[in-house]
């Protein structure tokens, strides 16, 4: 799981050339000042936000290597999906709630099929089959089946709750029972990770292996680096959202498929790079504890922290999915699990996902206009 491995500081490290998209930062402000037009700020803000993403990571990791290993691991795994996490806290805040619920599935289903996908065939053409550690892994795999099933329940019993004239305050009562739940179970299940030496210590070898710790950490530079990221990402978040509909309309895409194809791979492109490379230098342990526990982390803890952020709102976001996301959800969990569970890997299994991953997209690309989904509120 993310919390437990820490591997944020080197991953960041390779992809310092990505900051060069901090450029965009000032374009997108322009855009939106000056009325350049929805696809130049979308587009700006979308590039602006991969940067930042990074150096919150490089901060947050400064910060954590002093703290020690519990509580440093702790802070990654809260703020891992930062970038994410505060664009769909705004899209909350202007009430699409359908766009934040894309983008959980979308992050998901992204993580699992295409970055493992990509992971698996990048590191299978280079190194040939590949293994990883095969007790996390079923672990891993058997959390995958539940966190859809969690996710799943809801959805499938709100029929039923949609009755008389407190429906909907049964239906936010059901919501907030089931995330506290859920991040319960994330807890626990992060805190078994944490405290199983059989399953930390290929990974904790690897980290020392390869990132030295620092010898100095200049704690207040690295709050006001966070503090300026997240400002920042909060500024190109606005503009993203402010932008996504408009934007859907000039180039004739749906909300619902830049919900849950564009805006998760925004979010999270500099964390799926790296997921790729440690696959490429045949670390699948390392590889996996990014695609996979950053899956279960958006499904166990940031969706459920949504729902109790969305309860400062007007607009309450619900953990009710309609049938095409179930379905996503449930090809991407069975079918990583599938692969995993083994303890090997090779580059054929990550062409299987990664087909699932386009055939999915392409009909979340077609579906919408077809089905009459609604996706603004």
């Amino acid at each position: 799981m993310t919390a437990s491995t820490n591997p944020r500081a080197f991953r960041f490290r390779d992809l310092i050339n990505l900051k060069i998209l901090l450029v965009f930062l000032p374009l997108a402000l322009l855009a939106h000042i000056l009325h350049w037009g929805e696809v130049i700020e979308f587009t700006s803000a979308a590039l602006a936000i991969v940067p930042l993403s990074i150096i919150i990571g490089e901060a947050t990791e400064e910060l954590a290597s002093k703290l020690g290993q519990n509580i440093g691991g702790l802070l990654n795994a809260t703020l891992g999906n930062a970038a994410e996490l505060i664009i769909t806290i705004v899209a909350l805040q202007a009430g699409l709630t359908d766009l934040v619920k894309a983008s959980i599935v979308g992050s998901i289903v992204g993580n699992l099929l295409l970055v493992t996908g990509m992971s698996f065939v990048i590191g299978g053409a280079k190194n040939g089959s590949q293994t990883f550690g095969r007790r996390v892994a079923s672990m891993n795999a058997t959390m995958l089946i539940l966190a859809f099933l969690v996710l799943a329940i809801p959805s499938g019993f709100d029929a039923g709750i949609l009755s008389g004239e407190s429906a909907l305050s049964h239906e936010v009562f059901f919501s907030v029972g089931i995330g506290l739940v859920m991040v319960i179970l994330y807890g626990l299940s992060t805190f078994y990770v944490m405290r199983d030496p059989q399953s930390l210590r290929t990974q904790e070898a690897e980290i020392r292996e390869e990132v030295p710790v620092p010898a100095r950490v200049n704690i207040p530079l690295a709050l006001l680096t966070l503090l300026l990221a997240t400002i920042g990402i909060l500024l190109m978040s606005e503009a993203l959202v402010g932008t996504v509909e408009p934007l859907a309309n000039s180039i004739h895409l749906s909300e619902f498929f830049v919900g849950i194809i564009i805006v998760p791979l925004i979010g999270n492109v500099a964390e799926h790079a790296v997921a790729v490379r440690f696959a490429y230098k045949n670390r699948m342990d390392l590889s996996l504890a990014i695609s996979v526990g950053s899956s279960l982390q958006v499904a166990l803890f940031v969706a459920p922290v949504l729902v109790f952020i969305s309860l400062l709102f007007q607009q309450k976001l619900l953990l009710v999915f309609n049938p095409f996301e179930l379905l996503a959800l449930a090809a991407a969990s069975i079918a990583t699990a599938l692969v995993s569970q083994d303890g090997e890997s090779n580059w054929m299994e990550g062409v299987q996902l990664l087909a699932v991953y386009f055939i999915l997209a392409l009909a979340f690309f077609l579906l919408p206009s077809a089905a009459g989904i609604p996706v603004s509120p």
